[in-house]
């Protein structure tokens, strides 16, 4: 089974100098380590040439963020498995053998993520990802180990493997025959929650997505863009609405648009109160723009072949905020 480990990198050169030796030193029995650059204008490049000479480099022409610099990557590496690696994740020792087993147990497993820790705090789970992604009824994305911004405390509650509905674009591993055949990541979200599109149209074609928990990486988290960062509020609040028109089963996608406008200007009024009016407008700009891609979307969503039903009847918003329930497993 031929393994890529494809790194997106965009002047990322003090990254790549912290994370690639550990990448190096734990894959590169059993993956080929690609690079894949971003139109970088600092000295990425030189830096990957002198000093890790073995590793193969993919120059894009631009920088197409997220989706579109591993859209235009993977068309030119043969690879039965791709890893999708962000450039501030450290890797551990045997992280691969338990994924791979996965993939050559489960021919429907598409798609499968490690158990991504906090590189800050290694006791604590990772916002990006933590042990596996879900979605509430109303399209917003939670984790196994973090709801919202509570982070859990890895004490071995999710060393298991099981079915998730998304896996984290920090680290993302997926079968090459399906990334091409669902068209890859979707450009038109340029960065943020592309992931959990892709691993909606998987599921819609009757693959499966799942979380191995023998598996451990670090993810430093936010090197691209900063929590705080508004374009991070922006893409994250736009990108959720267009997985929403794109995916959403029919029975519940006008009443999933509708609360999800409420409940999206009750989070603008959040940061109003809080003093941030800068995520508010964010807030704004994003359904601005969702506006003038909806019809767009729509017909994205008429492509598909079926809406993977994902109810799981709870509002992570109303668990949350107004029932206290700050952990995965107290979550109804």
């Amino acid at each position: 089974m031929k393994t890529a480990i494809v790194i997106l990198n965009w002047n990322g050169q003090k990254l790549l100098e912290q994370f690639l030796p550990s990448v190096v030193n734990f894959s590169s029995e059993l993956a080929t380590i690609y690079i894949a650059d971003n139109a970088s204008t600092d000295s990425s490049i030189q830096y990957i040439k002198e000093f890790f000479p073995a590793i193969k480099i993919i120059e894009n022409a631009v920088n197409g963020g997220y989706a579109k610099g591993y859209n235009d990557a993977l068309q030119s590496i043969d690879a039965d498995i791709y890893c999708l690696l962000n450039s501030d994740v450290e890797v551990t020792k045997n992280w691969l053998e338990p994924i791979l087993d996965v993939f050559k147990s489960e021919e429907k497993t598409a798609i499968v993520q490690p158990k991504l820790l906090d590189f800050k705090d290694k006791t604590k789970f990772e916002y990006a990802g933590a042990a596996g992604g879900f979605l509430d009824l109303y399209g917003y994305p939670y984790c196994r180990g973090r709801v919202f911004n509570n982070l859990e405390t890895d004490t071995g509650q999710f060393n298991n493997t099981r079915a998730i509905f998304w896996a984290s674009g920090a680290c993302l591993f997926i079968r090459s025959e399906v990334y091409h055949k669902i068209e890859g990541l979707d450009e038109d979200y340029f960065a943020h929650q592309e992931e959990i599109d892709l691993c909606w149209r998987a599921q819609n074609i009757g693959h499966q997505v799942k979380y191995v928990g023998s598996s451990t990486v670090f993810h430093v988290g936010g090197a691209t863009l900063q929590e705080t960062n508004p374009q991070k509020t922006y893409l994250n609040f736009r990108n959720s609405l267009l997985n929403v028109v794109k995916n959403v089963p029919k029975k519940w996608f006008l009443f999933v648009i509708f609360s999800r406008l409420v409940l999206d200007g009750m989070a603008g009024i959040k940061f109003l109160i809080e003093l941030r009016p800068i995520h508010t407008f964010a807030i704004l700009k994003a359904h601005i723009s969702f506006y003038k891609n909806f019809f767009k979307f729509l017909g994205k969503r008429r492509k598909l072949q079926k809406k993977q039903d994902y109810n799981l009847h709870t509002s992570i918003v109303w668990q949350y905020f107004i029932l206290g329930r700050k952990k995965f497993k107290d979550l109804k």
